[in-house]
């Protein structure tokens, strides 16, 4: 069995129009049961390519509950990468995850897909007791299928969409393919999550582990 499918412990909104679900009534994450947070892109990628989007300062757009997300990094891959959902299939204690798409819309204000592409929001939930973990947002996503809408659940290896190089502007600042990525936000439903720092232009597998929900973190953008 690969790693993946048994993997373990993982507001200013930018976007305009399209569908966002309701907050579920599903109870807090009190208790700081883990899940591990991993690259939303398939196969290898690149962590803050730059070294001018990496979590300790990057900007956060988008936020969830009413509350701004934790923190924010772009992970860069060449157009045509799959872009698939960054959360771990079971918590520390291992509970199995479910994972379900929560917000399907433009990513950037103008609300045109050709500026930055599709923002995919994914909610973490332990279906053994109930409790909603962590909600994700994956920005810049290409060539999204029709089935990842607002409801669908999704597993580790689901297709959200790909990578893509969208047209110059304040939303999407890149001039090649080599600058195309996707900006990830993640937020715990109860207090903080947290990011692993490592340093600018660092390779990432699809097993490595770039964040992890659940945890107990006292505020925005702290490292593991």
């Amino acid at each position: 069995m690969h790693l993946r499918f048994a993997r373990t412990a993982a507001a200013v909104v930018l976007a305009l129009g399209a569908a966002v679900a309701p907050a579920a009534a599903a109870s807090a994450h009190p208790d700081g049961d883990r899940v591990s947070v991993y690259p939303p892109i398939q196969g290898s990628s690149t962590w803050d390519r730059f070294g001018e989007s990496g979590p300790a300062s990057h900007h956060i757009v988008f936020g969830n509950w009413g509350y701004t997300n934790d923190w924010a990094v772009d992970i860069y891959r060449n157009p045509g990468g799959t872009i698939v959902s960054p959360f771990g299939s079971k918590t520390a204690s291992g509970h199995p995850v479910a994972v379900t798409v929560v917000t399907v819309r433009p990513g950037c204000a103008t609300g045109n897909l050709a500026d930055g592409g599709y923002r995919i929001g994914l909610e973490a939930r332990d279906t053994t007791t109930g409790q909603i973990l962590a909600r994700a947002d994956v920005m810049h996503v290409n060539n999204k299928p029709g089935g990842i809408a607002v409801g669908a659940t999704v597993g580790p290896w689901t297709k959200l969409g790909e990578t893509g190089r969208f047209r110059y502007s304040s939303c999407y600042q890149v001039n090649g393919d080599s600058g195309a990525h996707v900006h990830l936000e993640v937020i715990n439903q109860h207090r903080y999550s947290c990011y692993i720092a490592r340093g600018a232009n660092t390779g990432l597998g699809d097993e490595t582990v770039i964040g992890r929900a659940g945890v107990h973190y006292t505020g925005q953008r702290q490292a593991c």
